[in-house]
């Protein structure tokens, strides 16, 4: 069901239009209203309780956290990730003309191989995660919910005189993924981008419940996202903010090539990389396991040893609930924070493990 709310929405002091709830939300120091253009089908399966905040329009679980981790984890089961943007790019320049906005080398992306790319601003900051496939004849990628319109839009400010076609197909696929080591079978001329954390399906819309019903138990936002935080995974929005740079999160690699032509933000990866160090780095928490309540995103940082006023040094991007490991935490720390410091988060003590080299 497609929501035609009309709101604005405020990142870094300038305002856009889109279709979304009147809901506010905070990430970093952008004030956001929560934008849903899509409602899954799959709420009505049994137990299905609704996301909230940025993936409403979906699960959160489906009345059993644990055991949705633990399916996910050994390969059964599906996540529903239909309330991502889905767009897709066409035409015979499509990846020689998408090499040159984005952090990843694709010019020669082979038909069927999966990548992740960024779009930087002109100072370096991350503005969209992409998460790509080509098919041979289209590139197809998902995006966080609700920033395919400015994708989009900066998509086709860059055509030129290139032959390609930017599309928006939301309304028309839906993302599914498939854990790692499942044996679930896709369909007959469904696109697939296979990585080492399972697959992703561009499946048709229209298909999202009969595929459910052969797929195996469905497993909610919150299982997926607990192994996401195992696994020391970024997410926009999440663990970025206005200033977050890829080194940071340790997206150097995985969605940056260092060893290509330019692309607008360009300057300060080079610089970070051959010059200096970025100022924050992602860090992996394992949190006080006798606290009630997790601390939310933003919740700030601080060394244990110092008074609950005393310097900050970060902030929680995401916290969770394993089902192995207990309370778990991805945070973004300034560079120069000790690696074995005990840190508090507000009354919550926290361990850290390094993700991101100082």
């Amino acid at each position: 069901m497609v929501i035609q709310l009309v709101v604005q929405v405020v990142v870094r002091g300038h305002l856009r239009r889109s279709c979304c709830r009147r809901r506010r939300n905070k990430i970093g120091d952008r004030a956001v209203v929560v934008c849903m253009s899509m409602k899954s089908s799959l709420l009505s399966l049994p137990g299905a309780v609704p996301a909230e905040g940025v993936d409403e329009g979906v699960a959160a679980h489906y009345g059993d956290l644990f055991r949705e981790q633990r399916a996910l984890a050994d390969g059964i089961g599906f996540v529903d990730l239909s309330h991502r943007g889905v767009v897709t790019v066409t035409g015979d320049d499509r990846l020689t003309w998408l090499h040159l906005l984005l952090t990843q080398h694709v010019t020669d992306l082979p038909a069927g191989r999966a990548t992740e790319a960024l779009i930087l601003s002109a100072n370096g900051h991350i503005e969209h995660a992409l998460y790509l496939v080509d098919d041979g004849t289209t590139v197809w990628m998902h995006t966080e919910p609700d920033t395919q319109d400015a994708l989009i839009a900066y998509l086709e400010s860059m055509k030129f005189f290139y032959r390609v076609e930017v599309a928006d197909r939301t309304a028309d696929f839906a993302v599914v993924e498939l854990p790692a080591g499942s044996i679930a079978e896709v369909p007959e001329g469904v696109v697939v981008r296979e990585t080492p954390y399972g697959r992703d399906l561009f499946l048709p819309r229209a298909d999202l419940e009969s595929y459910a019903e052969k797929a195996g138990p469905a497993a909610g936002l919150l299982a997926h996202e607990a192994l996401r935080v195992e696994q020391h995974r970024p997410r926009l929005g999440f663990e970025t903010d206005h200033r977050t740079i890829p080194h940071e999160l340790g997206w150097i690699g995985t969605a940056v090539h260092l060893q290509k032509g330019c692309y607008r933000g360009q300057e300060t990866v080079a610089r970070v990389q051959n010059l200096g160090k970025p100022p924050r780095r992602l860090v992996f928490l394992h949190l006080d396991g006798s606290e009630v309540l997790l601390p939310p995103h933003g919740t700030e940082l601080r060394l244990a040893d110092e008074a609950p006023d005393g310097r900050k040094i970060g902030f929680i991007t995401t916290s969770v609930r394993h089902y192995e490991l207990g309370p778990i935490a991805l945070a973004l720390v300034k560079r120069n924070v000790p690696l074995d410091a005990p840190l508090m988060a507000d009354t919550t003590a926290a361990a850290q493990e390094v993700v991101v080299e100082p």
